[in-house]
């Protein structure tokens, strides 16, 4: 399992993942589920992912290879998409052709295999985009109603999101929101684990803009943790019934 969340605000989008793909009581692996597609200036794009890792690592490396192809064409590369819709039409038909593949492979011993994406993107003179991909390699996308996303162990970390998180919050409070999510996640859900990794696109920045490797025993982490248990701790005492 594992848990990741991506804002779209209006001055930019926010990516946060953690790296736990097994949980057990001697089998913990970990993976990074944050990716990274730019070219500088041009476009952006930055994918986050959840479910089965033949599934995901599949994905990204077809999406890989069909960047780098001698005949790579708007139709298959999505760094060369004309929109960013086609962009999430190209992860979506690949996502739902691996798994398809996948899942014929596993039907011989009863199993499958599923996974999810979201992706932020921004093309020169074309708006961000935030897009959740399903397995079946459909999708939607956020909005200003609901300016977040989230894939994986998801429930956990809603509330503070919903209640705080609007179209005009600024980078450094959406942050901190999901942060405070996934802290929210780890406490409640063993198959949640650091590292997380963190990731902001500021708008019209056409890069990514700020990256993040947080570690278990990160202090800061740590400190915000403490200190958003306190405040709940002394919010609830100050209710009255």
């Amino acid at each position: 399992m594992t848990y990741c969340v991506g804002l779209l605000l209006n001055a930019g989008m926010v990516l946060l993942s953690d790296t736990r793909t097994n949980a057990g009581l001697d089998n913990i692996a970990t993976y990074r589920k944050m990716f990274h597609f730019e070219n500088p200036g041009e476009r952006v794009i930055s994918i986050v992912t959840a479910g089965s890792l033949s599934v995901t690592q599949t994905t990204l490396m077809r999406l890989r290879e069909a960047i780098d192809a001698p005949d790579a064409s708007e139709d298959t590369s999505i760094m060369l998409a004309p929109t960013m819709l086609k962009m999430a039409s190209i992860i979506g038909s690949t996502l739902a052709a691996v798994r398809l593949e996948i899942d014929e492979k596993l039907s011989a011993m009863k199993q499958g295999a599923t996974a999810s994406m979201i992706v932020a993107a921004q093309r020169k003179g074309g708006p961000m985009r935030l897009f959740l991909i399903y397995p079946e390699g459909n999708f939607i996308e956020a909005t200003e109603d609901t300016p977040f996303l989230q894939i994986g162990e998801h429930k956990y970390g809603k509330p503070i999101l919903d209640r705080v998180v609007k179209p005009s919050t600024s980078l450094l409070d959406a942050e901190k929101a999901v942060l405070l999510s996934m802290d929210s996640t780890l406490r409640s859900n063993l198959s949640v684990g650091m590292p997380l990794d963190l990731a902001v696109i500021e708008k019209d920045d056409l890069r990514v803009s700020r990256q993040r490797r947080i570690e278990a025993g990160d202090e800061n982490f740590r400190n915000m943790s403490e200190a958003w248990s306190k405040a709940l701790r002394d919010g609830f005492t100050q209710i009255s019934v």
